[in-house]
């Protein structure tokens, strides 16, 4: 009995202390397990979070590779930062995967641990306790490790459904990159050949160009070259058909041979006197110098040779020598530009030339100016075409008029044979034919025909109506009365 006490004791000992190493046990278990749980927890939070700003950064990404089409370096390197950033993304998820390896091996570590302290702590009374315990706790961890491999392989998938669709923009852009590249070699090498079709076109036209220059440096091309520009100017505005001018047409006076270069005729017997200019030396000259200055120096040269023109023009008096002329004579400069350069370092030009009568033109004035002359001309011929039709108007009155003159008469002879028509068939009737039919009562041989009686004509002639015919029936009707 004395021992059966200790022992009880001792094995009230034993099992209070494994029963309050049970529950210390379980205590930091449940804390263990806890603290898992909510380190677990925050991670996945963590993790959803980073996915959430994962995928802004997937969008402001793709966002950032349409606006990267609008130039090729900004592709090329919007591409580089793409490339990194997936890289980092796999990075990250393996980093994923092996801290989560390292969870599930440290809580295999512990499961190992808190199996080798059980079994240094408890006794065979508790082994059941312990047991049951550990099937728990492996249960839980279990658990724990099936749903974290299930939200490691959902992240896993979710990267991949990310990753997927950058790595296709990526194939995209790297393939629109590449034909961009080859649309750039194409319109590269289509551009050098137009650049040197180009330099040989103006290799050429600099060649013709300085001859040109070089020829209108003569006095008799110059001279010969504004005739030609004159020439197509009245060409096109029309006046060659009509054949209403005549080119260096020589007028003999007291101060010698005045030779204008156009004659205009007007309707009416008038002319316009054209005489065409080249003041091409001083241009030219401006045209080859070497600076500003002596640009403008020689422009104010070739200013001052048109208005030597002009006055050379206003001496000569053209209009004066030509019956029925305006008092004017048009200058013709053969290039607008001749007249715009002269302008612009005299604006007084045009004052200057109206002052002395002479009106400068350039080919598109001239034209305006041949083309009012010829609408001038048409108005000329349709007003002539006018009183030709009045005269043939004129005309035909007159003889509608002899006709209806000779046509009452025929009415007024129709009328006069038919009552001499009718007298006469009276007289056969009354006279005549009263006297032959008793040739008949009497039996005469050959007199058995009878006699048949003529009708009298009763229609009687229609006067004219007409109010041109009318003066004819009265002048007929004073006649008859």
């Amino acid at each position: 009995m004395e021992t059966v006490v200790p022992v009880l004791t001792l094995l009230l000992g034993v099992a209070l202390g494994g029963g309050a190493a049970w529950l210390f046990l379980k205590g930091q278990m449940e804390r263990a397990v806890q603290l898992a749980r909510s380190e677990a927890q925050g991670e996945v939070s963590g993790l959803q979070a980073e996915l959430r700003s994962r995928d802004g950064l997937i969008e402001r990404l793709e966002g950032e590779l349409k606006s990267a089409r609008s130039a090729r370096d900004a592709q090329q390197s919007r591409v580089a930062e793409m490339e990194a950033k997936v890289a980092e993304l796999k990075a990250v998820l393996e980093k994923e995967r092996e801290r989560a390896q390292e969870q599930l091996k440290l809580l295999e570590e512990a499961q190992e641990k808190l199996g080798n302290a059980f079994k240094a702590l408890s006794a065979e009374a508790l082994r059941s306790n312990n047991e049951s315990f550990l099937k728990l706790a492996r249960e839980t961890l279990a658990k724990y490790q099936e749903s974290a491999k299930g939200d490691l392989e959902k992240r896993h998938q979710a990267i991949e459904a990310i990753v997927k669709p950058i790595e296709k923009s990526l194939s995209q852009v790297d393939a629109k990159l590449q034909a961009m590249e080859k649309e750039r070699i194409d319109s590269y090498s289509a551009l050098k050949e137009n650049i040197r079709a180009l330099a040989e076109a103006n290799r050429e036209l600099r060649t013709e160009t300085k001859n040109l220059v070089t020829a209108l440096r003569r006095p008799d091309v110059r001279g010969r070259w504004g005739e030609i520009q004159l020439k197509r100017v009245v060409e096109m505005a029309g006046m060659l058909e009509y054949c209403d001018f005549y080119q260096q047409q020589s007028v003999q006076t007291e101060e010698g041979v005045l030779r204008p270069d156009l004659l205009v005729r007007l309707p009416g017997g008038k002319t316009i006197v054209v005489d065409s200019k080249v003041p091409l030396t001083a241009f030219l000259e401006a045209i080859e110098a070497p600076d500003e200055a002596t640009r403008l120096q020689k422009l104010r040269d070739h200013a001052r040779q048109v208005k030597t023109h002009i006055q050379n023009l206003s001496r000569k008096s053209y209009f004066a020598q030509f019956e029925h002329a305006p008092e004017f004579v048009v200058l013709f400069l053969p290039g607008e530009i001749f007249f715009s350069a002269a302008l612009e370092q005299s604006p007084d030009l045009i004052e200057m030339g109206v002052e002395q009568n002479v009106i400068i033109a350039t080919p598109t004035t001239l034209i305006a100016l041949l083309k009012a002359v010829a609408y001038g001309w048409t108005q000329e011929r349709l007003a002539e075409s006018a009183r030709e039709v009045s005269q043939l108007g004129r005309e035909l009155h007159r003889r509608l008029a002899q006709f209806g003159d000779h046509l009452a008469k025929l009415g007024k002879n129709l009328a006069n044979a038919t009552r001499a028509y009718n007298s006469a068939i009276g007289s056969l009737e009354s006279r005549v034919f009263v006297t032959a039919r008793k040739f008949s009562e009497l039996h005469v041989v050959g007199a058995d025909e009878e006699l048949e009686s003529l009708m009298p004509v009763e229609q009687s002639v229609r006067a004219l109506q007409a109010p041109e015919l009318r003066t004819v029936n009265d002048k007929q009707a004073e006649e008859d009365s």
